[in-house]
C-alpha cells in the first residue's frame, strides 16, 4: 500500500465532476444571505448550523437532504447565485482542483420558465469571473500550473412537489396525482430544451442530469428529455444506482444514453436487483460492469456522501469503489456537496487512499479519469491538449513526491 501525503494530494491537479451548487455554499455565506433576506435558520452561527443541520454524520438520506431547504432558500436571487458560483470556483481552486462541472436545477430557483436563462447566466458569470482571475496567476501564465476550466450541467428532477419552488407549484397546480408522471417528464423536457438553446448561444452548458428519488421514479419516465439531449449532441449524466439496483444503471445507459453515471453505488449488488425478469443476477451484473468498462462510461463516485446516506456502508472498505478500481472501470472521485458533506476533493482522495490499498498507478488513473471523462466545453482537440497538460503536471509532481520520499 503506497502512502500518499495530504500535501501531495492537495498539490496534484484534480477534477470535481459531480458537484452540486446548492450543496456547496460557504457556511458563512449561507448565514449572510439568510440574514439579508430575512430567511429563518435553525441557528445563525456556524457551530449551531453544523450541530443542527450540516452534520459530520447523518442518520439517513432524509436527514442529509434537510439542509437543502436552507441552501435553496437563500439562492433565490441572481446576485446570490452568481456569488455562490464564484466562491465555489475559488474554493475548488484552493483545493488544487483545476476542472469542475457545476450542476444545479434552475427550476428550483425560478417562478417562470423564461427565467432559466437568467438563472444560468448568473451562475456562468460567477464561474467565469473566478476563471479569469485564476488564469492570470503567474504560475499559469508561466506554464507551471494548468489553467482552471469549468462546465455547467443543468439538472432535472425525477419528481418534485409544489413546496420546492413556485415553478413546480405552478406546474402541479391543475394536475391530479395520476398526472404527475407527465408533469415531471414535461419539466425535464422544458429544461433540456433551454439547456440546448443556452449551449448554442455560447454558454458552457456541457451536460444534462437527472437527480432525485430512484425507487418508483425510473429514469425512463424522462426518456423524451434525454432523447432530445442525445439528438442535439448534449452529453448526459444520470444519478443511478445510488439508492436502487443495477437495473437503474442499465436503464440510464440504454434508455437515457448516459455518458456518465452519478454514484453507481449498487452496481455490484445482486440483492438490490428488483426485476423478476433478471434470472441470472450474477451474469447480469458481470455483463453490465463489463459494458461500462469497455465503453469507458465514467462513474462519478462520491465516497463521503455515500457513507453519510447509505446505511449499508459502515466504512469505505465496504464501498464498491474498491471493486470498480480492481475491474479497471473509469472511476472519478467527486465531492457531491462540499458543504453538506463537509468535504473537498483532497479529503475524498485521502479517505480513499487510507481505506483502500491503492498503488500510485491506481491513484493516478482515478485522478486522470476525471480529466478524460470531463464533458468539456471546447473542441475535442483542445480537450486533448488540456488533458495532456494535466497528465504532465501530475507526473512531474508524482516524480517529485516519490523522489523526496525515497531519499
Amino acid at each position: 500500500m503506497t502512502e500518499f501525503s495530504e500535501q501531495f494530494i492537495q498539490k496534484i491537479p484534480k477534477t470535481d465532476l459531480h458537484l452540486h451548487l446548492d450543496g456547496s455554499l460557504r457556511l458563512s455565506t449561507l448565514i449572510e444571505f439568510a440574514r439579508q433576506g430575512n430567511i429563518p435558520l435553525p441557528s445563525y452561527e456556524e457551530e449551531g448550523l453544523n450541530e443542527l443541520v450540516f452534520k459530520e454524520n447523518y442518520a439517513d438520506l432524509v436527514e442529509y437532504l434537510k439542509g437543502f431547504a436552507f441552501t435553496v432558500g437563500v439562492l433565490q436571487t441572481l446576485e446570490n447565485l452568481e456569488r455562490t458560483a464564484y466562491e465555489l470556483a475559488v474554493d475548488s481552486m484552493a483545493d488544487g482542483v483545476r476542472y469542475i462541472e457545476v450542476r444545479f436545477a434552475p427550476q428550483l430557483h425560478i417562478a417562470t420558465l423564461p427565467e432559466i436563462g437568467n438563472i444560468t447566466r448568473a451562475v456562468f458569470q460567477g464561474l467565469e469571473k473566478a476563471k479569469k482571475e485564476a488564469n492570470l496567476a503567474s504560475a499559469v501564465v508561466a506554464g507551471e500550473d494548468i489553467p482552471f476550466q469549468y462546465g455547467i450541467i443543468l439538472c432535472a428532477l425525477r419528481r418534485f412537489n409544489r413546496h420546492m419552488s413556485p415553478y413546480y407549484a405552478h406546474m402541479l397546480k391543475t394536475k391530479s396525482p395520476a398526472q404527475r408522471r407527465e408533469v415531471y417528464a414535461g419539466a425535464s423536457l422544458a429544461l433540456v430544451k433551454e439547456a440546448v438553446q443556452l449551449r448554442d448561444e455560447g454558454l458552457p452548458i456541457v451536460g444534462f442530469d437527472l437527480a432525485g428519488e430512484e425507487a418508483g421514479y425510473p429514469a425512463i419516465h424522462h426518456k423524451d428529455a434525454f432523447g432530445y439531449a442525445h439528438r442535439h449532441f448534449l452529453r448526459k449524466t444520470v444519478h443511478a444506482g445510488e439508492a436502487y439496483g443495477p437495473e437503474s444503471i442499465f436503464q440510464a445507459i440504454t434508455e437515457c444514453h448516459a455518458n456518465r453515471i452519478g454514484h453507481g453505488t449498487f452496481l455490484f449488488s445482486e440483492e438490490a436487483i428488483k426485476l423478476a425478469s433478471i434470472k441470472d443476477k450474477t451474469q447480469y451484473i458481470r455483463q453490465l460492469s463489463e459494458y461500462i468498462a469497455n465503453q469507458r462510461i465514467t462513474i462519478e463516485v462520491c465516497p463521503t456522501s455515500n457513507l453519510q446516506t447509505i446505511p449499508e456502508f459502515n466504512s469505505l472498505a465496504e464501498h464498491p469503489i474498491r471493486r470498480m478500481i480492481e475491474q479497471n472501470l473509469s472511476v472519478s472521485v467527486s465531492t457531491d456537496n462540499r458543504l453538506v458533506s463537509h468535504t473537498t476533493v483532497t479529503n475524498e482522495l485521502l479517505l480513499l487512499s487510507r481505506h483502500i490499498p491503492l498503488t500510485h498507478h491506481q491513484l493516478r488513473n482515478i485522478v486522470l479519469a476525471g480529466f478524460k471523462g470531463a464533458f468539456f466545453h471546447a473542441a475535442y482537440n483542445e480537450k486533448r491538449i488540456y488533458v495532456r497538460k494535466a497528465i504532465n503536471r501530475y507526473l512531474a509532481l508524482e516524480q517529485q513526491h516519490f523522489s523526496e520520499n525515497s531519499s
